[in-house]
This record gives C-alpha cells, structure tokens and sequence, in this order.
C-alpha cells in the first residue's frame, strides 16, 4: 500500500495553474526583471540586500530572501503528515544514497571538475597572471612579502592581504559550494518532482546534522588554507531560519487547522489557498537575487560564464550519478527523484557567508559561490522535468501523465506505473 503522506499524492500535484505549467518562462522573466532591476534601481537592490543578520562581517542571513523562503517552504510543511515522514524516514537505501552522493562523491569531483576547467581550461580567459587579493587565514599573522601555499602576503590600504592567482580563489568558491549540500529548496524541487516529501524532510534534517559535522573539516582539508573554522552561528542561524521556522510553523498550522475543522477542509480548502504560495514566493526570490547581483553579472559576463560551466556539470554529473544509483538500488520514482536532485543542489547560503567571512566580500570567491545562485534555480527546475519525463524508468512509480499511461497500455510494459 502507498503511504499518504500529505503532499505524496500525485493527484495533488497535477501543475494545473498558469504559474506551474510555465514556470520556466516565469523564470526566465523573473530572472530578467531582477537584473533589469538592479541596474534601474540600485539603490533600492541595496538598501534591501543590507537588510541581513551578520556574523562577523558576513551577511549571513538576508531578511528579505528569508521572508520569500519563508513563503516558499511554509505551505510545503504544512502539506506534509509528518507521523508518516518518520516512518519514511526508516528506509535507509535513499538516506544512505544521500549522504553517500553529499559527502563521499560530491565534494572530490567539484573540486577535480573545477581545477581542471579554472586551473587549466580557461586559465588563459581569466588571466594566467591575474591575482586577486583575499584576508589573511584565521590566526596567521606573516610579514608582508611572506609566502603562504599559492598566495604571498602583501598590504593593501594599510592591511595585510593575501595576493592569489584568481583563478585559485574561483576554486575555492567553487569547493565551498561543492561542499554545502542543499538543505532547505530541495523540498521545492521534491515538490515540483512529486517526490516523497516526507524523506525529503527526513534527508533535510539528516543533511543539517551532518553539515554542522563534515561542513568545516572537509572544506579544510579541500581548500588547503589550514584549519576551516567552522562557521557555527552561519550554519545554525541559516538552518533555524530557512529549515526550523517553516516546520514549526507548518506543524502547528496542520495539526490546529485539522483539530478546527477537520481534515476534509483542511485538504480541500486550506491547501487548495496554499498551493499558489509556494510558486509565487519563488518567484519573487528569483526578482530579489538577481536585482541584488544585477550590477556583477553585467559587468562580469564572461567571468561569470568560465565559473558556471564547471558549477553546472558538476550538477548534472551528480544528479545523473544519484539517479542512476537510485535505479540500481530499486527505489520507487518518489524516492529516487528527491535523493538525487538534495546532492545535485548547494546551501549556497552558507557558502557566500563562509566565502565571506574567509575570503572577503570582494573576493573572487564571493563571486564564484554567487553564480552558483545564478544557476541554482535553471539548473535545478531542468533537471525536476528530467525525473518527471523519466519517471517510468523506475520499478515503482505512481504518478498519472502521459508516457506513464502508454507505458501501461503497451502489453510488454515493465514499469511500476499506476494510472489513476
């Protein structure tokens, strides 16, 4: 039998709205209307990105982008039974398949992908000679002219710095992402997928736990800079903020809005109010991150570009690398779609605070971690109609669309889907 949990049922998820079924020409115009924005009105792009809770000198959580995740996550947590997100929990092949994909494959094959095409690929586009100028390690304190790994130590504007190829410090953007698996929008995109979003949930909270562990030993021993001081209050503020506080808040909405009025409104009226929420708030993300990095796409097209290529085969190598093993493994479809795309995506949040408070905020690496928000939600949004157009590869898949439908009307079918 087929567990109900809340938001599992693909009747639920049929993308009838205007907002669903073109979505990606949502994007694609939210996208353009954020840069136009940012160019058109830069002071208001700024006066909202500085609206942020600090760690150090690190804006690690923006208020505005938090409210927009907020609306985001919110009505997806309500949507799930979270009695039943704990007994999906106890399947251990897609947390294991996870966890494996997070922190065995993905962090080694970012840094080897990006060091090949940065280091070697278009090293002569960036400029072989060009350096960039980033703080000084944690505790290091070298006299100027000083080596240290790659970079020598210069004084910038009465500072000690670190001179380093730029190239290098694109590199360790890059690791930084590679290193911070997504923890909260995979539940849109396990959403948007019809996957199981009460493992999605678990794998989330499981996710969470082991970054506070791994985030800054492994980021370490890949940059090769010393020691990672872990960023404690980044990961736990970023955590609480976009994670903790919608599902708290989605809980209690389910259980007080069942208890008042049963759950027949709760699913038929409730739901049905919330459902545009979740799409809309997206939307909305999508206008105030581009229009708060409007003025360094225009002014860095092509730099931007030489960073996304790396950034975006390591999505899909992951991603295809997830969902191959999840079909070898003989998960359903609900299992497979959620595993694979919560280790294909990043936490770039936490990756642009930590590049900040490592590196600086003009740093090349600050840079780098920002285009993985450039291409974080294209990439990802491509990859939700791969599952669903893939979805009857699987042994057990439950969803109604089309090519499931021919795949059951043909008499040699193999597949696991169930027409409804």
């Amino acid at each position: 039998m087929r567990a109900k949990t809340g938001l599992r049922s693909a009747g639920e998820r049929r993308l009838e709205s205007p907002f669903e079924r073109y979505l990606t020409l949502w994007v694609a115009l939210c996208i353009a209307g954020g840069i136009v924005l940012g160019r058109v009105a830069p002071g208001l792009a700024r006066r909202l990105d500085g609206f942020a809770i600090y760690v150090g000198e690190a804006p690690v959580i923006s208020i505005p982008i938090a409210i927009c995740l907020f609306f985001m996550m919110y009505p997806i947590m309500v949507k799930i039974d979270f009695g039943e997100a704990i007994k999906a929990g106890k399947s251990g092949k897609p947390v294991a398949l996870t966890l494996f994909l997070n922190w065995a494959i993905k962090p080694f094959t970012m840094y080897a992908i990006a060091l090949f095409f940065l280091g070697t690929v278009f090293r002569g586009f960036i400029g072989a000679e060009a350096v960039d100028l980033v703080k000084m390690p944690f505790g290091l304190d070298l006299p100027v002219g000083a080596l240290h790994g790659s970079g020598r130590v210069v004084l910038h504007e009465g500072m000690k710095m670190l001179e380093v190829p730029l190239w290098r410090s694109y590199l360790a953007g890059c690791i930084l992402l590679g290193i911070a698996p997504c923890t909260a929008m995979v539940l849109v995109w396990g959403y948007l997928a019809r996957g199981n979003d009460g493992l999605t949930l678990i794998m989330v909270a499981i996710n969470s736990l082991t970054m506070l562990l791994l985030y800054g030993p492994l980021g370490g021993f890949l940059l090769g800079v010393g020691r990672l001081p872990v960023p404690w209050q980044a990961l736990v503020l970023s955590i609480s903020i976009y994670v903790a506080l919608p599902l708290v808040a989605g809980y209690f909405t389910r259980k007080w809005v069942i208890k008042a009025k049963g759950e027949v409104w709760f699913r038929e009226k409730f739901l049905h109010a919330l459902t545009p929420i979740t799409i809309i708030a997206l939307l909305t993300t999508l206008v105030l991150l581009f229009s708060f990095k409007g003025d360094v796409i225009v002014a860095n097209p092509l730099t931007i570009l030489w960073i996304a290529i790396p950034l975006f085969i390591q999505t899909n190598l992951i991603f295809w690398l997830g969902y191959g093993l999840a079909r070898v493994l003989k998960l359903s479809y609900e299992d497979a779609a959620p595993a694979a795309m919560i280790g294909a995506s990043n936490h770039f949040e936490v990756a642009i605070a930590t590049s900040t408070m490592l590196f600086g905020l003009s740093s090349g690496a600050a840079l780098a971690t920002v285009v993985g928000v450039l291409i974080e939600v294209p990439v990802m949004l491509a990859l939700v109609k791969i599952c669903l157009a893939t979805c009857h590869w699987f042994a057990e898949c439950h969803l109604d669309l089309p090519h499931c439908k021919a795949k059951l009307n043909h008499p040699t079918h193999s597949s696991g889907c169930v027409s409804r």
